[in-house]
């Protein structure tokens, strides 16, 4: 269903071109926390895991800024045309989503992980397949696919061996915390969209009156210096003076 949408939002290489970029910033930042995650965990195989996972985040921002640069040298963007990026219908890989890592325990971490990855799985091969005739920017789409199908892996692996007990709790408890600031992101859109109706409704419908007002008044208004009655100059003296 969503398929036409896709294919409108990469239709435009300035705009796909942007997109790329903003994922290279994601996955660098995600890149990021994992070291973070790594020096923070006592468990070694996950150290080493974050590890290998941060370096994968790295190679992928290398990959998507490389062809976010390629598609905006081909194609310079028009400063005089603004471009919508539709970031919140094709958002890419949330990475760990503004995630506090130093609070989290292994398993929230995993579990978080796990959900992303896959979620993330899933949009890059729709975007994909939203590209027919760009083969270089499928080819990036296919390098990055393949690692996330490994670490959507690892992740569930991982936490079933330190939490087998809990692992669904922490998997409902992920998936809430990804529901929540989906919902807090679709408010963000929405109120961006509301706030600027409202304000082009005031600015054509309410500051006409006003501005045809205000226009009168002065062209009833006579121009140039005219002479003040004696009272207002004493009154205006006596303030000076208190």
């Amino acid at each position: 269903m969503l398929e036409p949408l896709y294919r409108w939002i990469w239709s435009d290489p300035g705009r796909r071109a942007r997109k790329l970029l903003s994922f290279a910033v994601v996955e660098a930042d995600g890149g990021r926390d994992l070291v973070r995650a790594a020096e923070l965990t006592r468990d070694p195989l996950l150290r080493r895991l974050y590890l290998a996972h941060a370096l994968d985040e790295c190679r992928h921002a290398r990959l998507f800024r490389g062809r976010g640069v390629e598609l905006l040298n081909d194609h310079p963007p028009n400063s005089g045309n603004s471009i919508y990026q539709a970031d919140w219908l094709a958002p890419g890989e949330r990475g760990l989503d503004d995630l506090q890592v130093e609070r989290e325990h292994d398993g929230d971490l995993l579990a978080f992980l796990h959900l992303s990855e896959r979620a993330a799985a899933r949009s890059f091969a729709q975007y994909r397949d939203a590209l027919p005739n760009d083969p270089a920017t499928r080819e990036v789409f296919e390098k990055v696919l393949r690692d996330e199908e490994f670490h959507m892996n690892y992740t569930r692996a991982q936490l079933s061996r330190i939490e087998p007990e809990k692992q669904r709790l922490y998997i409902w408890r992920a998936r809430l915390s990804r529901l929540w600031k989906g919902y807090l992101r679709l408010a963000m859109a929405l109120a961006g969209m509301i706030s600027g109706v409202v304000l082009r409704v005031i600015y054509f419908v309410v500051l006409p009156p006003f501005a045809f007002l205000a226009k009168r008044s002065a062209r009833e208004e006579t121009g140039g210096w005219f002479v003040m009655r004696a009272e207002r100059d004493m009154a205006t003296a006596k303030q000076e003076q208190a």
